[in-house]
C-alpha cells in the first residue's frame, strides 16, 4: 500500500524547509508554502539558484508572521504585513504579482545577508497567480513555487538514485512537497490522478531539475551531485527530470500515514 512518508512547506521561496505530520490544502497549495518571497531592488524573484546562502536561512512559523536565523546572524522576527498594506510589483519567471513588502528590518537582514540589496515580500490573499493554462485549469492558483503547487517524489525513487551516488543525498535537495513510500521508484511517473487523504490531485507535469539539487540544504556548499548522476538515466531531451508536480482539486489536510490511492495512470489512457 502507497502512504504518505513525509510532508514538507518552505514559507519563504528557497530558504529551509519544515517538516510537518499534517498539512492543510488550501487554494494556492499547503498553508504557509512559500507565500513569502526574496526580490532585488527591481522586484525580480531570487533563489538559490544564484544565491545558495538562502539553504541557510531556517524559517519557523510564528502567530503573526515568521522568525528567520543562520549563522552568525542575530535571529529576526518578521511580522505579516497589514492586509491593508499597498501592494508593489514583483516578478516570478514570467508572471507579475502584487505583493506587500515585509519592512526595512527584514530587508536589511537579507541585504546583510546575500551582500546585494533585497527585498522580503510576501503575497496577499488578493493577489492570484494563475498556474500555466497549458497544464492547468482556469482559477488553478500557485503561491511562489516555480509553477505548480505541489511536487511529489517518492522515497523508492531517491533510494534509486542513491543506489548509484557514491555519497548518498537526504530527500531535502529536492525539495519536496509531498514524499510518498510503498511504490516502486519512479512508479509517480505513470500516474495522473490521485487521492491522498481527503483530496484528489492531478499530475500534471514531471518536474525539470536543476542546480539548487546540488546545493546542500544546511551548509549552502554546491558541488556536481547529484545532478551528474541524475543525467546518466533520467534526461528526456535537454532536461533531468525528478519528481512529479501535482495540482489539487480541493481543500482538505494531509497527514502523514495517509493512504495514497491511484485513480488514474497513463496507460488508462493510451
Amino acid at each position: 500500500m502507497i502512504r504518505i512518508s513525509g510532508l514538507f512547506i518552505y514559507p519563504i521561496k528557497s530558504c529551509r524547509g519544515i517538516s510537518r505530520d499534517d498539512a492543510e490544502v488550501v487554494a494556492t497549495g499547503f498553508a504557509d508554502d512559500r507565500l513569502w518571497l526574496v526580490v532585488d531592488r527591481h522586484g525580480v524573484f531570487m533563489t538559490q539558484r544564484d544565491w545558495p546562502a538562502l539553504a541557510r536561512v531556517s524559517v519557523a512559523v510564528e502567530d503573526g508572521g515568521l522568525r528567520v536565523q543562520t549563522d552568525g546572524m542575530a535571529p529576526l522576527d518578521i511580522e505579516t504585513p497589514d492586509p491593508k498594506a499597498s501592494l508593489h510589483p514583483a516578478t516570478i519567471w514570467r508572471d507579475d504579482v502584487r505583493v506587500a513588502t515585509a519592512g526595512s528590518a527584514a530587508a536589511g537582514w537579507f541585504t546583510d545577508l546575500l551582500g546585494t540589496p533585497c527585498r522580503l515580500v510576501r503575497m496577499p490573499d488578493s493577489s492570484v497567480r494563475q498556474v500555466d493554462l497549458g497544464y492547468a485549469a482556469e482559477g488553478d492558483r500557485v503561491g511562489f513555487a516555480d509553477g505548480f503547487p505541489f511536487l511529489l517524489i517518492s522515497q523508492s525513487s531517491l533510494d534509486e538514485l542513491n543506489h548509484r551516488l557514491d555519497k548518498p543525498v537526504p530527500m531535502d535537495r529536492f525539495r519536496p512537497n509531498i514524499v510518498v513510500d510503498g511504490c516502486p521508484a519512479h512508479a509517480e511517473d505513470q500516474w495522473l490522478q490521485v487521492t491522498m487523504g481527503e483530496v484528489g490531485f492531478r499530475v500534471v507535469k514531471p518536474c525539470a531539475r536543476c542546480v539548487i539539487t546540488t546545493t546542500d540544504q544546511t551548509t549552502g556548499v554546491r558541488n556536481h551531485e547529484p545532478l551528474r548522476t541524475l543525467a546518466t538515466y533520467r534526461r528526456v531531451g535537454q532536461n533531468v527530470l525528478f519528481g512529479q508536480n501535482l495540482i489539487h482539486d480541493g481543500t482538505g489536510t494531509l497527514r502523514v500515514g495517509d493512504r495514497v490511492d491511484i485513480m488514474q495512470m497513463l496507460h488508462d489512457v493510451e
